[in-house]
């Protein structure tokens, strides 16, 4: 008897299994209800913390985590090291070859304009035949104020307040200039009216010229001191890393020997050596830096603003001291009910001034170079008071002729004075600018190899670290 076949029992298809051809593939089966739902994948970083700390659990692992550390904190001292010493570095040669030549020439602006008013003063008085050194002395006065001007364009920064007031001063000169050769013109012809013009130059060169030259002398200076704000502060963020980064080479030093009895790892050892020198030269070198450029502003900077300003007074007395005679009584000023010749009084606060001045420069002074033309600046600063009262009590007694020989006379005039007095100022500024360049180029050289010599160190100390935690880890294999 024959039995029929039986029939295959078809094929139990689970999920994501492919159904046999000509079969349906079944559905994957719900997830029973209150079943937990499957974990979402964990990220790169926590994964990767899970292998840190399992490595960390083994010595070789730590021994790998010290070495990245401590590679991480040398370069990172080199690093901040060069930024931080390259930024003082680059201050400091600002100071020196920017901020402050820029600083002198804005004083030496003033002093042109102020001693080209008095030149053109001085000529006036001569009467018609005006002499050709008072005008040559003009003339060389205006070239040196347009100069002056020029270089102080070319170093302002676009927009800056600066630059407005070059542009101010770049207009008003040629301004100042068109009424003195009309003051020329009048006074050789004769007319009295040359004086009225002359008058008018100078109060357009003391209410205007004079004090936007003194406003841009102001903002030199500002920019001057704020270079040494950038050249002078410690690296703290540098000195610190650097004292964190050997406080890290030693601890490792002394775990290596808790561990292995071994007094020195080469490797560590060179990699503190270094780190360490890096260290000293930075603060070494910054301390030597600081102290020539404080030195530098302290017997400098400081000398040179007070010699500028009494050198400046110099001149103002003298044009005062011409204009009172020029005016002839013309211009008076009232000072508490009492009326006084207005050039007369404004030349008593200038030599005031000048005073004051040349004591202050006298205390600045460190050396005998820069006493002595002080001194000799202060003995004809005295000589010209006693012939200014001379030449006062003249004027004041109707005697203008003899008044004017003692002013602008061959002989024994305050001319003369006032000449000794303004070549002596200029020794003495000559001498502080010399002071202020070998201090401050000696401040500059101070940090001038520190940046490179700092990251060439740092790559060293970090291979050395790098090396002294590789042979410790050669130990394990």
């Amino acid at each position: 008897m024959t039995h029929p076949p039986k029939s295959a029992a078809p094929p139990v298809v689970g999920p994501g299994a492919s159904a046999a051809p000509g079969i349906p593939a079944q559905a994957p089966r719900p997830a029973p209800p209150g079943s937990p739902a499957p974990a979402a994948r964990r990220t790169a970083f926590a994964e990767g913390a899970d292998r840190l700390r399992a490595a960390a659990t083994t010595e070789p692992g730590r021994l790998r985590i010290i070495g990245a550390v401590l590679a991480l904190l040398v370069v990172a001292f080199g690093a901040v090291t060069a930024w931080q010493a390259s930024e003082r570095a680059a201050a400091a040669d600002d100071v020196l070859h920017r901020s402050q030549p820029l600083s002198s020439g804005a004083a030496d602006i003033y002093r042109s304009l102020a001693d080209a008013n008095t030149a053109a003063s001085s000529g006036f008085l001569a009467g018609g035949q005006e002499p050709a050194a008072a005008r040559d002395r003009y003339e060389k006065d205006i070239r040196t104020a347009a100069a002056g001007l020029v270089t102080a364009a070319a170093n302002a920064e676009p927009g800056s307040a600066s630059e407005a007031t070059i542009a101010k001063l770049n207009k008003l000169l040629p301004e100042y200039k068109g009424l003195v050769e009309r003051a020329r013109t009048y006074n050789r012809q004769g007319y009295p009216v040359g004086g009225a013009y002359l008058r008018y130059a100078n109060e357009k060169m003391q209410q205007e010229m004079l004090p936007a030259a003194e406003d841009l002398y102001t903002k030199e200076n500002a920019r001057l001191d704020a270079d040494y704000a950038d050249a002078t502060p410690y690296p703290w963020i540098a000195i610190a890393l650097g004292v964190l980064a050997l406080a890290a080479l030693g601890w490792a030093q002394r775990r290596s020997y808790r561990r292995t009895h071994r007094v020195l790892n080469h490797g560590l050892v060179a990699a503190s050596t270094v780190t360490a020198a890096a260290l000293l030269w930075l603060v070494i070198g910054h301390a030597v830096a600081r102290s020539e450029l404080n030195g530098s502003y302290d017997h400098g900077v400081r000398s040179l603003t007070v010699l500028h300003d009494a050198r400046i007074a110099s001149l103002k007395a003298r044009g005062n001291e011409n204009l009172s005679l020029v005016a002839r009584g013309a211009e008076t000023i009232t000072v508490g009910g009492k009326t006084y010749d207005a050039y007369y009084h404004d030349f008593d606060k200038d030599m005031a001034v000048l005073g004051d001045g040349l004591t202050r420069a006298q205390k600045l002074a460190d050396d005998q170079g820069g006493r002595t033309p002080v001194k000799a600046a202060e003995g004809n600063m005295a000589v010209w008071k006693q012939r200014h009262a001379s030449a006062r009590a003249e004027d004041e007694n109707g005697n203008y002729q003899q008044a004017l020989d003692k002013v602008i006379g061959a002989k024994g005039a305050t001319g003369e004075c006032f000449d000794s007095v303004d070549s002596n100022l200029a020794r003495a500024i000559d001498h502080e600018q010399g002071e202020f360049q070998r201090a401050a180029g000696d401040g500059r050289d101070a940090m001038a190899g520190v940046p490179v010599g700092a990251a060439v160190l740092a790559v060293l100390g970090a291979a050395g670290a790098v090396s002294g935690i590789g042979r410790r880890l050669s130990e394990y294999r």
